[in-house]
């Protein structure tokens, strides 16, 4: 094998060891090692491509791990993970036991957070810079790396103001392409637009809250970056240096894509930069769809995202309703607050958001929106397991969260037969919040009710056995409830199989079921405790039911990443183990009570 300058970095302590006239080199064989490793896994390729040369500077100007170098979103360390040893994991990135798509601190003292979720490094760089002034520890330095779309975020600017006047030596680096997925919009892109372009503002934000500011330099000339980065460090106080990047650069497929600079990927074939195969339809376009052709018979529709107009699917909707589309920034909090007054103002507002970024909004979904009982419509993609994205992505807790919303109805479509019912009759509810739930993943075969029961449809029902176990499907879990159920009934367990579509509140009429059976088994791919499980038992309990509940879900901890249907498998979401999980509480309950439990007819 050809030895190469990468090949021998195996810490920052060898990069430092390099000539400049070296560097153009190594920023090479990174970006080619970055295209051939993330196109075989997938993952976060262009924002990495984006910043090959600012984080080689870093790691020659700062000494981590004693310096502390945090990366706001952590979608962009990958190539600090190259540069601290970690090149041979690349192989294995974001699978079940392999690299951690994002900073993680049991893989390497290098990682100081766990940093997914956007706008967090500046908090965390405040914290750390008090813990070392309280600690005597004037030798330690911190940096902070944010990019320009986390900056929209709101608490990245609660952290500016603490900064800004705390006076302490933090250097943010302030990673400016312009975009997150999308381009960065509202007044701080023009004004960082402004300073990119050296125009006489008058005024620079940065210096007026009490920052130095250092820029705009190149962020692709190390050298430009070493040197501002050394400036900072010699001014003692906090610092903005004001770095300007390329998303996707090096990469001719990344640049030329306009949408996001192939900001995530799938497996894709290097030299076109396409899918290797065609992908079957998703949930996210499936929605996407639907709403495009509500929002042409229900002019009220609005909608609303976070800086993710496509990952979320409402592209088409903005291309034929472009004014009605508003993109907020990274900002969960005010997009549910703005929806809380496009609603008071006589809108239905649309929120489009993953999962596990409403979890950063629910107090604005509680007070603001519930509170004032107001039709705003939640649409959360990316719900339950989503992979090899790891636990900061996961939208396991939604259910959950909302289940202690007071007026909050909460939809998971089976199907996307269901998934534009529900939406329809989401966006047509006037008298308080409504929420649909989906997950990352390909759309299904659909699955037909054999009747409806007052909002619910009974999806399988054993024919020649008592009414034994009534298994709750929820969403696209429906499939292995009702192959589950196929399994029992040939154990000779009479089962019912049941999907409430509107999950939460739950249904009287669930209740009257679970009442007829002698034994309820719900199941649900967000965490066990306080979801729909929990829900439905606390009704029973409630209706004085004495049929017990028992809930499959996920566990009340955070799950690591792994392909979607392995950790489903792991946590005991598949059929053969909803049947034998079924079988052995029917099986026990009948050991307990062989006598007093009598076959109730249908």
């Amino acid at each position: 094998m050809t030895s190469t300058l990468l090949s021998h970095i195996t810490g920052p302590e060898r990069l430092k060891q390099l000539r400049p006239d070296q560097l153009s080199t190594l920023t090479t064989e990174i970006r080619d090692f970055l295209v051939d490793r993330v196109c075989r896994t997938g993952g976060h390729l262009g924002p990495n491509l984006g910043v090959v040369e600012l984080t080689i500077a870093l790691h020659r100007v700062f000494d981590s791990p004693a310096d502390r170098i945090v990366f706001d979103t952590g979608h962009q360390s990958y190539v600090h993970k190259i540069l601290t040893g970690r090149q041979a994991g690349f192989d294995t990135l974001r699978a079940a036991g392999g690299l951690a798509g994002y900073p993680q601190r049991g893989e390497s003292p290098h990682d100081h957070v766990e940093n997914s979720h956007a706008s967090t490094a500046l908090s965390y760089a405040d914290g750390l810079a008090k813990a070392q002034q309280l600690l005597g520890e004037q030798h330690r330095r911190v940096v902070a790396v944010i990019g320009d779309g986390a900056l929209t975020g709101g608490l990245a600017w609660e952290a500016l103001n603490n900064l800004g006047g705390g006076g302490r030596p933090v250097v943010v680096v302030l990673n400016d392409n312009g975009r997150s997925y999308d381009p960065t919009v509202g007044g701080l892109a023009e004004h960082l637009a402004a300073l990119r372009e050296h125009r006489d503002t008058g005024r620079n934000l940065f210096e007026d809250i009490g920052f130095a500011y250092l820029g705009p330099v190149d962020g692709h000339d190390i050298a430009a970056v070493e040197d501002a980065c050394r400036a900072a460090v010699r001014l003692h106080r906090p610092v903005v240096v004001h770095c300007v990047t390329e998303k996707g650069r090096g990469y001719p497929s990344a640049e030329r894509d306009e949408a996001d600079r192939m900001h995530g990927i799938g497996v894709i074939d290097p030299a076109t930069g396409r899918p290797s195969s065609a992908s079957p339809p998703s949930w996210t376009s499936a929605f996407g769809a639907e709403l495009a052709e509500i929002g042409a018979s229900h002019p009220e529709v609005v909608a609303l995202t976070a800086a993710m107009l496509r990952p979320v699917g409402l592209h088409r909707f903005a291309q034929r309703f472009p004014e009605r589309v508003f993109d907020v920034g990274i900002a969960e909090q005010h997009a549910v607050t703005s929806a809380a007054g496009l609603a008071m103002g006589g809108l239905h507002p649309v929120v489009c958001l993953y999962a596990t970024f409403l979890n950063r909004a629910i107090d604005q979904v509680l007070m603001d929106v519930a509170l004032h009982r107001l039709p705003v419509t939640f649409v959360l993609d990316r719900a339950g397991i989503t992979g090899p994205d790891g636990p900061s992505h996961h939208g396991m807790w939604d259910l959950a969260l909302l289940g202690a919303v007071p007026g909050m109805r909460v939809a998971a479509p089976r199907d996307t037969t269901q998934l534009a019912a529900l939406l329809r009759e989401a966006v047509s509810t006037q008298d308080g919040p409504t929420a649909l739930r989906f997950p990352k993943a390909s759309v299904g075969a659909q699955i037909p009710a054999l009747n409806r029961m007052d909002g619910l449809d009974i999806l399988y029902r054993s024919r020649s056995q008592p009414l034994d176990v009534l298994l709750v499907s929820t969403g696209v879990l429906a499939a292995p409830a009702v192959r589950a159920a196929e399994l029992l009934s040939s154990n000779d367990i009479g089962v019912t199989v049941v999907d409430p579509r509107w999950l939460l509140p739950i249904n009287p009429t669930l209740i009257h079921l679970a009442s007829r059976h002698r034994l309820v088994l719900t199941v649900e791919d967000g965490v066990r405790a306080g979801g729909v499980g929990t829900a439905l038992a606390q009704a029973c309990t409630d209706a004085r039911v004495a049929t017990p509940v028992h809930n499959l879900g996920l566990p009340r901890g955070f799950v690591d990443h792994g392909s979607r249907s392995a950790l489903l498998a792991e946590h005991g979401l598949t059929a053969e183990s909803i049947a034998g999980t079924a079988l052995t509480l029917h099986s026990t309950l009948m050991a307990h009570h062989p006598t007093s439990l009598e076959r109730m007819p249908r």
